[in-house]
């Protein structure tokens, strides 16, 4: 029965009292598989922000493997233009290490994928006990990881095919060597070191005695990866101080390489780098050091004299 002048109808009266009996609806009753739907299209930022605080049925569905098979961080951190000092304090590390750790132990040997930074030995020694099936591995700018929980993840976690150490100075050339004596299936290595030639880029970010320990001795590195990855297909060293033997060390024991980066590095040429990559048939993309050095930088006796140092600036790569 209708009725005019905005009163209300017998159906619309018949209709609120029915709702009005309806029981409410309880988020908290849905079933851990509906949860577990549901939470998958989130993203672990918007899961450890909202849902692991709202009971402790959602805390549990959050905690499931299979939501936690990969641990990637890589947005939050390059979404910030530049890394504040903040990031490489102990109470930082202390809470990417907790972050890490939790993940591990709720993942029950799922682990495939890690992306953060600033971790410890301490975490990465639980990834290696924990997560046999890891596949990608990426640590940068990591002062406490040191080649002792490097090599636990080398002999534990085979199955490795990325890794990126890039900016981990505590790390040296035995860990390239136990990494690539172990984890045949390695493809990807990143190992790209901080901006030597122009560090204002990084004081007062980064602690001064950490950016004194970057690693002298490119060449041992480069010796490395070429006897031990020949299966490498994608190598970034960015601002390695390799030399002209190190390169050629690496294009010998790395045929199938597809990509090569090679930014910042100041002691190659590019005669250097033509007669070097000339063997690597795959080659796809080679990133040269195509930046300007001021004179200033060098001494003369790093060269022997001024015409050997001129003779640089000759090449393309370092055409001034």
């Amino acid at each position: 029965m209708k009725t005019t002048g905005g009163e209300t109808t017998q159906t619309e009266t018949e209709g609120d009292a029915e709702s009005a009996s309806r029981p409410g609806t309880d988020w908290a009753e849905l079933t851990h598989e509906c949860l577990i739907n549901i939470l998958s299209r989130l993203t672990l930022e918007h899961r450890w922000r909202g849902p692991m605080l709202v009971c402790k049925s959602w805390l549990a569905a959050c905690k499931d493997p299979s939501l936690n098979s990969a641990i990637d961080l890589s947005a939050q951190f390059d979404a910030v233009a530049a890394e504040p000092a903040t990031w490489w304090s102990p109470e930082f590390e202390r809470k990417i290490d907790s972050m890490l750790r939790s993940v591990v132990s709720w993942s029950a040997g799922s682990l495939t994928k890690i992306r953060v930074r600033h971790c410890s030995d301490r975490s990465l020694s639980l990834v290696a006990d924990r997560c046999p099936n890891l596949e990608v591995l990426s640590i940068r700018s990591c002062p406490n990881v040191t080649d002792a929980s490097v090599a636990q993840i080398a002999y534990k976690c085979t199955k490795l095919r990325e890794l990126d150490i890039s900016y981990c100075y505590e790390i040296s050339h035995e860990s390239l060597v136990m990494i690539g004596s172990n984890c045949a299936n390695l493809k990807v290595l990143k190992r790209n070191l901080m901006n030597w030639l122009d560090p204002s880029h990084h004081v007062g970010v980064v602690p001064s005695e950490y950016l004194n320990a970057c690693p002298q001795d490119g060449d041992s590195e480069a010796a490395a990866i070429g006897k031990y990855m020949p299966h490498l297909r994608h190598l970034e060293l960015r601002f390695s101080k390799l030399t002209a033997k190190g390169l050629v060390s690496i294009c010998d024991g790395c045929l199938n390489l597809e990509y090569l980066d090679l930014s910042g590095c100041a002691n190659l040429t590019s005669r250097d780098i033509l007669n070097s990559t000339s063997s690597l048939k795959n080659l796809k993309e080679v990133k040269k050091p195509n930046f300007y050095i001021p004179r200033s930088v060098f001494h003369t006796e790093r060269y022997g004299h001024w015409r050997l140092y001129d003779e640089r600036f000759q090449t393309d790569v370092f055409r001034v």
